[in-house]
C-alpha cells in the first residue's frame, strides 16, 4: 500500500504492526529516488545530478536498529551499487568521516551523532531529497524529538518526508503536521488479523514471584521446540544479572543493554544471529526493529512500562508470517500496571494465574518435559557461547567498552628492567649528600661491596622546633639534677648550671608562698636587691624534681606577695589552716595577721589591687607596714593575706594594741 504513494514523491505516514515489513516499505522508494552512476550510464539521469553528498537520510532511535536498517538497504541496493553508511555513537569518528569524504548516497543514523558531525561541518545535508523518520514514537519517548527538529531545520525545504511507526502518539502527529506537506496516512492491517497484536503470536501471562523467576525462566527455556529466545528486562542491572545466572546454569546467553560498550553489544547480536548464543537477555533498546530469523520465544521477565513497549517486545517473534510464543511474568507489585496494559490492548488476561516453577499447568501449556530442572543438562550444551564471537575494535568513545588488542599492554616478562630514578632531596635549602638518597641501590652492587661498604646513616625526618626544645630541656634538667643528688640541700647550685634549666623550662604561676608550702629552704641572709632572679632560680633548682604539689589546681585565696629582695623560710604547720578559712573574718582574727606583714605595701598594692578602700585607710596601712617591718627581729617575715572592708577605726585600734 505504501509503494505507489511513496514512489510518486508524496509525503507518507505509515502505520502497521511489527513484523510486517515497514523497512522495505520506505527503503525501496528511497533507493529509487537516489541518483547513482549506474543511472547515468543507463541514461535515466543527467550527469549533473551526481554528487558525493548524501541524498537520503533515515533517522532511527537506537544503534541496533540503525545497523539493521543499514544492512537491509545494502542488500536491497546491491544491484545498483548504492553506497549506504551507518552513523551512530559508540564508534570512532575517523572511519565515519573518511567514508563521508569518499562519498555516500544514503545515511542511516541516530540523532546525536548526526548533530555532532553536522555541527563540525563534516556532514553536508544540503542535498537531501528524502527524509525518513523510523520509529518516531520511540524517539519521542527517548526525548529525541528536539534533536530531530534541529536536524530537519538543516535540510532543504523542498524534500519528501516519510514517517513510519507501529504506534502514533499525539506528539508524533503534531510533528508530522508541522514538517510534512499534505501527508497520506496509511494504516495497514490484515483482514483476518483483529486487534493490535499479531495473530500468529501465542501469548501467556503468569503471576510469578520475583525469587522464583530465575528457576521458572530456566525451565521455560528447556521447552520442546524452542529455538532462539529473547528475554526482556526493565533495568540494565537486572539484564546483566539474569545473563550471568543463565550462563552459570549452562545456557549460552548474551546481554545487550546500555551499560555495555558498543563492541560488546554488537558482539552479542552477531553471536545471536549466528546461532552461537540462543538466549539474548536485553533491555528495551533491542525491542525496536530487531529482526532475527528463528526467534520462537519472547519472555518478558519484568512487566513492560506501557502497551507500546509490550507490542514491540512480543513483535520480535511471529515475524513475516512465522509463529511465536510470548510469555509474560508479572510480579505482584506489577499487577496494576499489567491491568492497564491488558485494558488498552483488549487482551484476555486481566487476572493472571498464580504460577510457580513446579506448577503443573506451566509444564502443560509450554510443552516442558516432565522432570525438568533449572540447570541445563550437559548433553544439551551444544552452543559455542558468547566467547566464540570475536569482539570488533570500534575505537569506542567514552571508555565503557572493552579495550582492543592493540591497546593491550605488553606482558610483564617482555618489558626491560626499569632503572630506578635518582632523586635529589633537599632539606632547608641545602642539597643532601649522595649517600642519603632514598632510592635503594641494586642488589648486585650491594653484594660486591662486601664489608668495605660503609653503613648508611639513616636520615632524620621532620625534626620540629618543639622536639629540639624538648631535647635541650631534658639535657639541662639532667645537668641540673647531678649536683642536687650530691650536695646538701641548703647549699645552692652554681648559677651557670641553673640558667640553662631556667631557660629550658620556666616555672609559671608559682609564688613564693607556694614554694614555702613545698618545703624549700632558703638562706637566712637577705639577697642583694640587684640579683633577685638568680636567688629565685637557685631556690627553684634546689627543689626536688618530682613535684606533685605543683600540679594541683591553684586556690583562689588572695595572698600578698613579698618583695623580691626579702627571703622566706618554711611556714609553720598551723598557718595553712588559717589560709584556707573563708574570706569573712572578724576583727579579732584580723589582729594577729598584721604582725606577719613583711613586704612594703607598695609592692602588695601593685600585685593585688585592693578594692573598696578609701585613700586615707591605704595611707595608714603603708605607715603601719613600714613600722612593723623595721621592728621585726632578724628580718624575718611571713606572708599575710589581704584584708577587705577595713575601716579607719579598725586600723587605729590595731595600732594601739601592745602587740602592734
Amino acid at each position: 500500500m505504501t509503494l505507489p504513494v511513496a514512489l510518486s514523491g508524496s509525503d507518507v505516514i505509515g502505520q502497521a504492526k511489527t513484523g510486517t515489513g515497514k523497512t522495505l516499505g520506505f527503503g525501496l522508494p528511497l533507493l529509487e529516488r537516489v541518483t547513482v552512476p549506474a543511472d547515468v550510464e543507463a541514461g535515466r539521469a543527467a550527469p549533473e545530478k551526481l554528487t558525493d553528498a548524501p541524498q537520503a537520510l533515515i533517522v532511527v532511535p537506537t544503534r541496533e536498529l540503525c545497523q539493521q536498517v543499514t544492512n537491509d538497504l545494502l542488500t536491497a541496493g546491491k544491484a545498483r551499487n548504492v553506497r549506504v553508511l551507518a552513523i551512530y555513537g559508540g564508534r570512532a569518528y575517523e572511519p565515519q568521516v573518511e567514508a563521508l569524504k569518499k562519498g555516500v548516497d544514503v545515511i542511516v543514523g541516530t540523532p546525536g551523532r548526526l548533530l555532532d558531525l553536522a555541527g563540525q561541518r563534516k556532514l553536508d545535508l544540503s542535498h537531501i531529497r528524502v527524509l525518513v523518520l523510523d520509529e518516531a514514537d520511540e524517539m519521542l519517548d527517548l526525548g529525541f524529538l528536539p534533536d530531530v527538529e534541529r536536524i530537519i531545520t538543516m535540510l532543504p525545504p523542498k524534500r519528501q518526508t516519510m514517517l513510519f511507526s507501529a504506534t502514533m502518539p499525539g506528539a508524533v502527529i503534531s510533528l508530522a503536521r508541522r514538517y510534512m506537506s499534505q501527508p497520506t496516512h496509511i494504516n495497514a492491517t490484515s483482514p483476518d488479523d483483529e486487534g493490535t497484536t499479531v495473530k500468529n503470536t501465542v501469548q501467556h501471562v503468569y503471576r510469578a514471584h520475583n525469587m522464583d523467576k530465575p528457576e521458572m525462566l530456566s525451565r521455560i527455556l528447556q521447552a520442546d521446540g524452542r529455538g532462539l529466545a529473547m528475554v526482556f528486562c526493565r533495568t540494565k542491572r537486572t539484564a546483566a544479572d539474569i545473563a550471568d545466572q543463565l550462563e552459570k546454569r549452562g545456557f549460552a546467553s548474551g546481554a545487550v543493554h546500555g551499560d555495555l560498550g558498543q563492541g560488546a553489544r554488537e558482539q552479542a547480536l552477531r553471536a545471536f544471529r549466528n546461532g552461537k548464543v540462543d538466549v539474548l537477555v536485553c533491555t528495551d533498546v533491542a525491542a525496536r526493529g530487531i529482526d532475527v530469523e528463528g526467534v520462537t520465544h519472547v519472555i518478558n521477565y519484568q512487566s513492560p512500562e506501557d502497551e507500546k513497549t509490550y507490542l514491540h517486545r512480543i513483535g520480535r517473534t511471529g515475524r513475516a508470517g512465522a509463529k511465536g510464543i510470548a510469555i509474560t511474568l508479572v510480579d505482584w507489585d506489577d499487577i496494576p500496571r499489567w491491568q492497564l496494559i491488558n485494558k488498552a490492548l483488549d487482551l484476555k488476561f486481566p487476572d493472571p494465574v498464580e504460577t510457580y516453577s513446579t506448577s503443573p499447568h506451566l509444564y502443560e501449556e509450554l510443552d516442558i518435559p516432565a522432570g525438568t530442572k533449572g540447570v541445563l543438562p550437559r548433553a544439551d550444551r551444544t552452543r559455542a557461547g558468547l566467547r566464540a564471537e570475536q569482539v570488533e575494535d570500534l575505537g569506542e568513545t567514552g571508555g565503557r567498552g572493552r579495550k582492543s588488542a592493540a591497546s593491550t599492554p605488553a606482558p610483564r616478562e617482555e618489558r626491560p628492567p626499569r632503572t630506578p630514578r635518582q632523586r635529589r632531596r633537599t632539606r632547608a635549602g641545602s642539597t643532601l649528600e649522595e649517600g642519603a638518597v632514598i632510592v635503594p641501590a641494586p642488589a648486585p652492587a650491594a653484594e660486591t661491596a662486601g664489608d668495605d661498604a660503609e653503613p648508611r646513616t639513616p636520615r632524620r625526618r621532620r625534626r620540629a622546633r618543639a622536639a629540639v626544645a624538648e631535647a635541650v630541656t631534658e639535657t639541662a634538667v639532667a645537668v641540673a639534677e647531678a649536683p642536687v643528688a650530691e650536695a646538701p640541700v641548703a647549699e645552692p647550685a652554681p648559677a651557670a648550671e641553673a640558667e640553662p634549666a631556667a631557660e629550658a623550662k620556666p616555672r609559671r604561676r608559682r609564688t613564693r608562698a607556694t614554694a614555702a608550702k613545698e618545703g624549700v629552704a632558703a638562706p637566712v641572709a637577705p639577697a642583694p636587691a640587684a640579683e633577685p632572679v638568680v636567688d629565685f632560680q637557685t631556690v627553684a633548682m634546689a627543689a626536688p624534681v618530682a613535684e606533685p604539689v605543683a600540679t594541683k589546681p591553684r586556690r583562689r585565696t588572695r595572698v600578698v606577695k613579698p618583695a623580691d629582695e626579702v627571703d622566706f623560710q618554711i611556714a609553720p604547720v598551723a598557718e595553712p589552716a588559717t589560709e584556707t578559712k573563708p574570706r569573712r573574718r572578724t576583727r579579732a582574727a584580723a589582729k594577729p595577721k598584721t604582725e606577719t606583714v613583711a613586704a612594703p605595701a607598695e609592692d602588695a598594692a601593685e600585685t593585688k589591687p585592693r578594692r573598696r578602700r578609701p585613700r586615707a585607710a591605704a595611707t595608714t596601712e603603708k605607715a603601719e607596714t613600714v613600722a612593723v617591718t623595721e621592728a621585726a627581729p632578724d628580718g624575718e617575715a611571713a606572708p599575710a593575706k589581704p584584708r577587705r572592708r577595713r575601716s579607719r577605726a579598725t586600723a587605729a585600734a590595731t595600732a594601739e594594741t601592745p602587740e602592734g
